[in-house]
């Protein structure tokens, strides 16, 4: 057995060593030299200066505007994603009429590819696209939507459209897994919708929430193909995430605040997605 059990360990270290090595190379090699490089004050042979990168970034004025909007982006967006996917999901969980050609409907955004859906948003909120048509023609003024306050609705609501189809399929395969005898048990003692809703649907649906939540925050700090793809390198100063500062820093070749920023976004990730998970172990030990 104990022969058995170091040949198929060697066997699968052989097959993992490729994806090991690249991830390696590419990924987290990198990933720590660039962590170096924030402590250095110049790129190749630089001299240790401890924090005063961080201290010149936290006073950028350019990182404090994207850093705010990317947490307003994520806090607004997130949670609409959530509600809106989870109650599609909970609404085609039902007996409707044309139910898999509506779930086909919101998985489309996810095969379609980045460019297309930008060039779609574009067509609609563009100076001259399909919405400020539709104003001129009831004799409104034209709005220049990607330069006002409305370019933050617009990504979030591309953000919403993009990634809706993807958090339902979890939802629905959540809703799914939980046994039909609880509601019907429900029912005979007199819980109505609301009752069943929450102390249910939400209670089992809860490990599905927190996997839901994670991904969603991730996806939210991926928006800068869109935004980038829509609005440019330097957008209405709404829309100027943490991407776009990081991206302007690499073509100035100011690689120490790129890597601090890089280092202080991926930290934040990281201080969240522990956060979630430990709160999500403790409510799993408490159903146990």
């Amino acid at each position: 057995m104990q022969r058995w059990m170091r040949r198929d360990t060697a066997a699968a270290l052989l097959f993992l060593a490729p994806s090991v090595i690249g991830f390696g190379i590419f990924y987290a090699i990198p990933f720590l030299l660039g962590i170096y490089e924030s402590f250095t004050d110049r790129t190749m042979g630089g001299a240790f200066v401890g924090l005063d990168n961080y201290k010149e970034l936290l006073d950028s004025g350019s990182f404090r505007k994207a850093a705010g909007n990317t947490l307003l982006f994520t806090a607004v967006g997130v949670p609409l994603l959530i509600v809106t996917s989870l109650g599609l999901a909970m609404l085609l969980n039902r007996s409707l009429y044309f139910r898999n050609g509506l779930r086909t409907a919101f998985i489309i955004p996810l095969v379609v590819p980045v460019a297309s859906i930008v060039m779609i948003w574009q067509i609609f909120f563009d100076w001259n696209g399909t919405l400020n048509a539709w104003l001129n023609a009831l004799g409104k003024e034209r709005v220049d939507w990607l330069q006002s306050d409305w370019s933050m609705g617009i990504i979030v609501m591309m953000y919403v459209w993009k990634n809706i189809g993807y958090n339902m399929i979890l939802f629905l395969a959540g809703l799914q897994s939980i046994p039909k005898d609880y509601y019907e048990t429900a029912r005979i003692e007199g819980a109505g919708r609301l009752r069943q809703l929450f102390g249910i649907t939400l209670v089992y649906l809860t490990p599905t929430l927190f996997f839901v939540v994670l991904i969603s925050v991730i996806n939210s700090f991926k928006v800068f193909r869109e935004t980038y793809l829509l609005a440019g390198d330097y957008p209405y100063d709404r829309i100027y995430m943490l991407q776009h500062f990081m991206n302007n820093m690499f073509f100035a070749l100011d690689i120490q605040k790129l890597t601090a920023a890089a280092t202080l976004m991926v930290g934040c990730i990281v201080l969240l997605v522990s956060g979630m998970l430990r709160v999500e172990r403790r409510f799993r030990e408490d159903m146990e």
